[in-house]
């Protein structure tokens, strides 16, 4: 017994020596990154102007600059005369958090049914005091742990990771962009507007989370019976009953491809599914080009984020990273007809985990308008090559590999 136990001694030291300086290599690389990002200045991004398209009896408006979409989404809220329906992860109690919390008052003063709901943990940083609305306002929090007894299961993990808003049932907002000045002219994000009976599948679906985080039954009903739409289609992934269609959805898309892949993405994570899938794309001649940020806002995912990048340089992906400012796009194009505009990133948390929401479009003219997004922000890129990438320093290799394992927990 003796022998067992100093082995099992000496394995939970080594266990332990491990997880040490992984979590060291963490701590050191996100506190570098902080304090790269507190001396960096942020510049100006190109963007395109708001262009309304026609698709399947809709009109869709695709965003790319924060203020712009902002006062879209006030100019909607003040316009709404029967019902309005918000929901963000993030909502900042700064200045554009509160134009729209006071937006919503308004339409609330007026006699428009406000709803909201918003991410507990996300915005552990806001003041609580923020959150405290007028009574004619119903507003939950998304709560930091639910599921009851049963809290600990994986499909009671996921956060409400999902940005929309609703305006009469008519008009819809749907995309990257969380709320707050930060992100109106600082970071490149992308939001599709949709104005239309498209807008009738987002609000069902800002129904059924409120099912799930109303407490005290005040039960919201969907509105007009949903036509067919044959272009357009809305994606859900829902935790709790083990949904997640967008992971599919994207790996339908990425097999299908026969002339080039257009990928815009704040993190880049992919499992070995969609590793797969998108190295059998680039074997076969498919363009298959991918922007990123050069630095995100989650260093400890850009770390884990390079250990992919050799596998795909090699085979034949393009890797370009953006230069100056966070992108946080979920965005594809692929093939001139088909492209996605949603919440979700392409890595685990999301496709496997947070409660997501994305559109899916089968149009040439949308795909046209995502293709002259993605040529305008590749002007803001720097092209990866494989003989830069592995020139990298050896202590940046050596912390790649340190912090390797824990890439299933992104």
């Amino acid at each position: 017994m003796t022998w067992r136990s100093n082995l099992g001694r000496h394995l939970l030291r080594v266990i332990g020596a491990v997880c040490g300086i992984q979590l060291g290599t963490a701590i050191v690389v996100n506190t570098i990154a902080s304090l790269h990002r507190k001396r960096r200045k942020l510049k100006r991004f190109p963007y395109l102007p708001p262009q309304e398209l026609a698709c399947d009896d809709n009109q869709l408006t695709i965003f790319t600059y924060g203020d712009d979409l902002y006062a879209s989404m006030i100019e909607a809220i003040d316009a709404a005369h029967d019902r309005v329906y918000l929901e963000s992860f993030i909502w900042k109690a700064d200045s554009v958090g509160l134009a729209f919390k006071e937006a919503l008052i308004r339409a609330a003063n007026r006699g428009v049914k406000v709803v909201c709901i918003w991410d507990a943990f996300a915005n552990l940083v806001v003041p609580a005091s923020f959150f405290r609305f007028p009574p004619n306002i119903e507003c939950h929090s998304f709560p930091l742990v639910h599921g009851g007894l049963t809290f600990w299961l994986p499909r009671n993990s996921g956060r409400d990771h999902r940005k929309i808003l609703l305006v009469d049932g008519q008009i819809g907002y749907v995309g990257g962009y969380n709320l707050g000045s930060l992100y109106a002219h600082q970071w490149r994000d992308t939001h599709l507007k949709v104005a239309g009976d498209f807008a009738l599948e987002l609000e069902a679906s800002f129904v059924q989370m409120w099912r799930i985080v109303d407490q005290d039954h005040h039960r919201l009903t969907e509105g007009s019976p949903r036509p067919w739409h044959p272009a357009m289609r809305l994606l859900r992934n829902v935790p709790r009953t083990s949904v997640y269609p967008i992971r599919s959805n994207y790996l339908d898309a990425i097999n299908r491809a026969t002339k080039r892949i257009w990928l815009t993405h704040a993190y880049l994570l992919p499992d070995a599914d969609l590793m797969a899938a998108l190295l059998s794309a680039a074997s076969r001649g498919v363009d298959v080009s991918i922007i990123i940020p050069e630095t995100s806002n989650h260093p400890l995912a850009d770390w884990l984020s390079r250990a992919h990048y050799d596998a795909l340089l090699t085979g034949g992906v393009k890797l370009f990273l953006y230069q100056g400012a966070m992108i946080h796009s979920k965005t594809a194009s692929i093939d001139s007809i088909w492209s996605t505009i949603g919440t979700a990133n392409l890595d685990r948390v999301s496709l496997l985990g947070n409660y997501e929401i994305n559109v899916e479009i089968i149009d040439p003219s949308v795909a046209a308008k995502m293709e002259a997004v993605f040529r305008n922000d590749l002007s803001n890129c720097q092209a990866l090559s494989l003989d830069t990438w592995r020139a990298r320093p050896y202590y940046a290799q050596l912390a790649e590999s340190i912090l390797k394992p824990l890439r299933p927990l992104l």
